[in-house]
């Protein structure tokens, strides 16, 4: 989001959390969660985080399950 019009967009379209996962845990997934915090979103990571992530309180961490169920909610609302 740093030096991207990323963080723009998304707080023009009312954006205030975000959904992340993947893999490359220390060189992606957790930088992008701390400055998503940093910037004032509610970033919202996969279980697999690291526990670093889950000590400091800056994320939701929860299951790709319950993320895609609740996707499919929304949808059908």
């Amino acid at each position: 989001m740093k030096g991207t019009p990323l963080g723009i967009a998304l707080r023009d379209c009312g954006v205030n959390s975000f959904i992340i996962a993947g893999v490359a845990m220390e060189i992606g997934i957790e930088p992008t969660v701390r400055h998503g915090a940093d910037l004032g979103y509610i970033p919202v990571a996969a279980e697999r985080s690291v526990a670093s992530m889950k000590f400091t309180g800056d994320a939701i961490l929860t299951h790709t399950e319950a993320i895609a169920a609740m996707l499919t909610r929304f949808k059908e609302s």
